[in-house]
């Protein structure tokens, strides 16, 4: 089945200028064009169409995965959140403490990977050495990769530390490309970077809706 996303502006990464009213067409798990939404919907009358608010981009990419999901464990809500709180918990000190079985760590690597989908992510960077969180992040839909720099502290928000909203970009919206991209609640590709990643609407990996705001 073809789908058709679009969003008021879309932002295509990779230097390419940005399209208001533009769309992305899209053919099992892949990109099949990007263009205007008219001339896309004009030449696919039987597509099935998603409108999004705001701005449609590529897929983000976090790095420092091991950091995030091997060396800081989210408590499970509600039945861990009573005793250990509901912020993520770090440090070698209170790691230590909390002595986490590897089913616990798969478990929360879960959690953190509904968190990650939830913000636009398609992507992750780190070198995983715990099998049961490999095996959470290779399940969720989410791409991994080997280390790459980070640009300041490991963060669950792919724009924290960077100057350009398209620093976070996972490829680009183009024809041929995987059909990975995100939607957010902002103006344009400056509001998005002040205001993050939790603007994020919608999230598509491999042509599937992984995460949708409700």
């Amino acid at each position: 089945m073809l789908t058709l996303h679009t969003a008021d502006l879309l932002l295509p990464g990779a230097g390419r200028a940005p399209l208001s009213g533009g769309a992305v067409l899209v053919e099992g798990d892949r990109i099949a064009r990007v263009g205007p939404y008219e001339e896309l919907a004009a030449g696919c009358p039987h597509a099935r169409v998603r409108r999004w608010p705001g701005v449609l981009t590529p897929g983000l990419l976090v790095r420092g995965a091991d950091e995030l999901l091997e060396r800081t464990y989210y408590p499970d809500d509600p039945y861990e959140t009573a005793e250990l709180g509901a912020g993520p918990i770090s440090g070698a000190e209170a790691l230590a403490a909390l002595s986490p079985t590897e089913s616990r760590w798969g478990n929360s690597a879960r959690r953190a990977t509904q968190k990650l989908l939830a913000r636009g992510v398609v992507a992750v960077a780190g070198r995983l050495t715990v099998p049961a969180v490999r095996t959470a992040v290779v399940r969720s839909g989410l791409t991994l990769l080997p280390p790459a720099p980070a640009a300041g502290e490991p963060s669950l928000d792919p724009f924290a530390g960077r100057d350009a909203a398209e620093e976070a970009f996972h490829g680009a919206l183009e024809a041929g490309a995987p059909a990975r991209f995100a939607a957010f609640a902002a103006a344009d590709a400056a509001q998005l970077l002040a205001q993050g990643s939790t603007t994020c609407v919608a999230t598509v990996i491999s042509g599937r809706l992984l995460h949708r705001r409700r």
